[in-house]
Order: structure tokens, then sequence, then C-alpha cells
């Protein structure tokens, strides 16, 4: 890796979520970073909120030019880790699979489960034997900060969530609507594998918040098919949010890592 700076933070921004800085009201510096993996999805902008310094990628781009089964997944983690990132969250807009999690809900994810195929998901290709534990995801300690700091701000939030990633570009059929339903799993998504575990994986913390924009093609088989510009339309709706949410919760991120073990997850055998 090249020479780390002292970015703390860094958030990956999903679909409809392609700048940051200008609208949090401070100054920012664009740079491009290069990888083993190639060119991230596009430049990083670091900036500094609260004190503390914050990288952002658009995770499809600025001009959404990577659908989700062909983002570099890797050049973006890789990229942030480079910058000395201890931290990362990664909102992303998903869908419903449960009734009592509604349109406009976020969920602060805990689990997921991988449904894709074909994309690279690990940094560790041998000779060396390395096994990431996956166990536990999501960083506790970061999640705390956002339920709590959701709670604050009135949104609608749930405190756990299982995200289940579909490859895309297609949406479900709603039989396999129905059954991720009929699992218990409450967000559908097309981005968070392998990325969360890519950023476990470089003894990152990971956060994710999942931004409900839609009830599910299956869900009990009574809610019309989702289209993406009903997707964009709510996502942007509540951007604003989303964005103020971001903000508060690195306002009470504290500088050392001391209630969790986000940075002991890869084990060698």
């Amino acid at each position: 890796m090249s020479e780390k700076s002292d970015v703390q933070i860094g958030i990956i921004g999903g679909s409809g979520f392609y700048s940051f800085f200008e609208e949090a009201g401070t100054g920012f510096e664009e740079i491009s970073v290069d990888t083993p993996y190639g060119k991230p999805s596009d430049n990083v902008t670091i900036g500094e909120i609260f004190g503390k310094k914050v990288a952002f990628i658009p995770r499809h781009g600025r001009d959404h030019r990577f659908l989700p089964h062909t983002v570099n997944y890797r050049a973006n983690v890789w990229a942030l880790k480079s910058l000395g990132v201890t931290r990362v969250i990664s909102p992303c807009a998903a869908g419903s699979l449960q009734k009592h999690v509604k349109p406009g809900d976020f969920v602060i994810c805990d689990q997921f489960v991988d449904w894709t195929d074909g994309r690279k998901n690990t940094f560790f290709e041998g000779p060396k034997c390395i096994h990431p534990s996956a166990a536990d995801p999501y960083c506790p300690e970061l999640r705390e900060i956002a339920i709590e700091q959701a709670l604050k701000q009135g949104i609608n939030v749930h405190k756990t969530g299982t995200v289940v990633v579909i490859n895309g570009p297609r949406f479900t059929t709603k039989a396999e609507s129905k059954f991720f339903t009929n699992q218990g799993w409450e967000v559908i998504n097309m981005s968070q594998y392998p990325e969360v575990h890519l950023v476990k994986e470089l003894d990152m913390c990971a956060l994710t918040i999942a931004l409900i924009t839609d009830y599910d093609a299956g869900l009990v088989g009574d809610v019309p098919p989702v289209t993406h510009q009903e997707v964009m339309q709510v996502f942007k709706s509540n951007i604003t949010r989303l964005k103020s949410l971001l903000i508060s919760i690195i306002e009470n991120i504290p500088v050392e890592r001391t209630n969790c073990e986000c940075y002991n997850t890869s084990h060698t055998s």
C-alpha cells in the first residue's frame, strides 16, 4: 500500500449518493488513487468534518457507470485502507422483505447473506492460508453510534437486520423474493457483498445504513414490481436525512477503537 495519510473515516456512497462534502459545507480535495486491483470507481474526495478527515468514494461512480456486479469492490476498499481509514460507512439503497420495514425506514444491518456469484470477494488468494472471520460482519461500536444518532434525529430506524445480497442487475422474481421473506431476512440489496467483507479483511470497522426504498416484489404477493426509477425517487427524497445522520455519526465516532475487535479479523493457519 501507499504511504498512509491521516484520513480516519471512509464513506462509500451508493445509488443516488454521488457527492458528500459539498452538501456538508466543508472544504475538500479530490485525489486519484491507484491500487493493485486497478482504479476505484471514481476519484477519492477528502474533507474534514468535526476535526476528522473523511474520504468519500461513490460506489458506482459519479455518473453511475458501474452496475453492482461490475463494481471494483477490492479497489474501492483498498484505496480507503491505503489512506489510513479505520472505519468505513457504506450507506445503500435497499428493498424491504418484511411489511414492518417500510419505505423511508433506515436499517442498521447486523448480518448479511451472500446470494451473489462471480465477484472477486477476497484479498487472500494464497499462498498463505488465511481464514477471515465473517461471524459478525458489522462493527458493534459503529452500529450503536448509528442507532443512537438515528433515534435522536427522529428517524424510524430498525436496530438490526439481515441483508441478502443478490447479484443484479435484475431485480428478484416473486418466487425468489417470497423465499427470502420466508427466511425472516429484512433487507435486499445488490452491493453489500463483497464490500463489507473486504472491509473486514483489511481490519477496518464496517457500518451499513440501508435506506429502504421499496417493498420487494414477492412480499406476501401483494406489492407491485419495483422499478429503478421508483427506487431513485425514494432515495433522493431521503438523501438529506441520510447525510445529516452521517455527519452526526462522524461527530460521535471516537478516535480510538476500544469497543470492537474489527482490527483483528484475519487469522492464519
